[in-house]
């Protein structure tokens, strides 16, 4: 007859917070495992070291490694699954002897903890069992004497091992949050924190329920001295019964008066090409509205709600936002680079010609545009007059964009060339370029910029002749030259203010 496995949780370091059920499995089990780092000392048995019976068979299971490259062609999570592999065949082995096999998880075994993964190579081999165990996270929240969530509060657990930006995302998202494995990621965890604006309120605690027990606020403490074991508890915020039974949050600033709403350009990327203007006007709103990829480069913080939608419904993003600034919310509509130049300027006048809307006061804060970005990364091509064209024909038929390029390249006017391509749109710009070759020369300088103020950026000058459109995607932006645009030796691009 097979053995049974039970996974079994071990609590957060307390042995008087393990259950009665646990410790009656520990001490029949023929078989403890367990697992611990390469120095072969492990918490779980720790906890229960009393209960072990002196008959019983101890399985230590040994990381490999525990964190930074390993000598396997996957690489470190190659190396742990053949671990993992391997330790599941070990105790397959006394199960099909029929022997009871008890794993130790601290905490919950299946709650961040390293039973899981035997169980998905055993549960269904053999008869198993899970006993729940005191979690780490509610033993933090114990030490610190906070309470997590009441009512409708939305708790979040986050590992510490999250980017960055990401990280104060989900912050500035939820009503709590426990953040976990810290050690050497809790100086970006605290970065995090405060770009969420949260980490006033953040407590950290280490080893909770041990003799070696902490807790302080997140602001105080010493990144060199955070240990593995050690989490951090973001409370929601404490909303208070008024006089008439409602809970309400904490207080926030009354709206300016009457209606508002911001315009605003978020530029091509870079922090730095955000405008103060633009930064103190985001500052002040309750809400940001914009394509997904614009809204999400707005940072999080608490009260601040997002809203995010596609890149082809501009009318109805424009008349979402004007409805939140008619119920006297302050909110702000974003676009990439300037506002007012292929952005969401324009779609909000328009959905504002609506008399309902005629009250609000709406304001249009200008960005640097891509065309500004692309142009001062190679030089000055812009130096002389210049027209600025968009190939995109969703919102306008290409006859009428093969038109208006015969007629700027007639004129001799620099061209900027916004959204040349697609996924979609694939055959634009090479007849953009044999309209371009009736009337420029075929030496004429062409400026490509991809990504300019992102990561990955790149900037390469070509000919008209030579442009090759496969390489052209919407992540480009063009700047074609005119008969008075140069290329110095240093191959800096620049066109001549002065005309002869």
């Amino acid at each position: 007859m097979r053995g049974r496995l039970y996974g079994v949780g071990v609590g957060p370091g307390d042995p008087e917070l393990i259950t009665v059920k646990a410790a009656k499995l520990i001490q029949r089990a023929d078989v403890v495992a367990y697992h611990s780092g390469t120095a072969r000392r492990s918490i779980a048995r720790s906890i229960v070291a009393d209960l072990i019976s002196e008959d019983a068979t101890e399985e230590l299971l040994i990381y490999p490694v525990t964190t930074g490259d390993a000598e396997h062609p996957l690489g470190y999570y190659g190396m742990i699954a053949d671990f993992y592999d391997e330790s599941a065949e070990r105790l397959a082995k006394h199960l099909e002897a029929g022997r009871t096999v008890v794993v130790l998880a601290e905490g919950d075994p299946l709650f961040y903890s390293s039973y899981m993964y035997l169980h998905d190579r055993l549960a269904g081999r053999y008869r198993c069992e899970i006993v729940p165990g005191v979690t780490s996270m509610t033993a933090a929240a114990a030490a610190a004497g906070t309470p997590l969530a009441r009512h409708e509060d939305v708790l979040t657990v986050l590992p510490g091992t999250l980017p960055v930006p990401e990280l104060a995302r989900r912050l500035a998202d939820t009503d709590a949050a426990v953040i976990m494995k810290l050690g050497r990621t809790f100086q970006g965890v605290r970065d995090a924190l405060r770009q969420a604006g949260r980490l006033e309120s953040a407590r950290y605690v280490e080893r909770a329920t041990t003799g070696g027990e902490h807790t302080w606020p997140v602001s105080e403490v010493d990144p060199r001295s955070v240990p593995y074991f050690s989490m951090i508890i973001v409370p929601g915020e404490d909303r208070r019964q008024d006089s008439a039974g409602r809970y309400t949050a904490q207080a926030r600033p009354e709206p300016v008066e009457g209606p508002q709403l911001f315009v605003v350009g978020l530029g091509p990327g870079a922090t730095e090409w955000l405008t103060p203007e633009v930064s103190a006007a985001l500052a002040e709103v309750d809400h940001v509205v914009g394509y997904g990829r614009y809204v999400d480069r707005v940072p999080p913080r608490p009260g601040l709600q997002r809203h995010a939608s596609g890149n082809t419904v501009e009318l109805d993003r424009a008349r979402f936002a004007l409805d939140l600034a008619l119920s006297g919310e302050r909110v702000a509509v974003v676009s990439g680079g300037d506002a007012g130049i292929f952005g969401m300027a324009s779609a909000v006048f328009e959905a504002a010609a609506d008399d309902r809307y005629g009250s609000i006061r709406i304001t249009v804060l200008p960005g640097v545009t891509a065309a500004q970005a692309v142009a001062a990364r190679s030089g000055a091509p812009l130096g002389g007059d210049y027209a600025v064209v968009s190939l995109s024909d969703r919102l306008k038929p290409w006859p009428v964009i093969e038109e208006r390029l015969r007629a700027v390249a007639a004129a001799d006017l620099v061209l900027a060339i916004y959204n040349p391509a697609s996924r979609s749109r694939r055959d634009q710009i090479g007849a953009a370029q044999r309209i371009l070759l009736e009337h420029r020369d075929p030496g004429t300088p062409v400026v490509v910029g991809r990504d300019i103020g992102r990561a990955g950026e790149s900037l390469a000058t070509t000919t008209l002749a030579d442009l090759d459109p496969v390489t052209i995607d919407m992540g480009c932006l063009l700047i074609v030259g005119s008969s008075q645009t140069h290329v110095a030796p240093d191959g800096r691009v620049w066109t001549s203010r002065s005309h002869p």
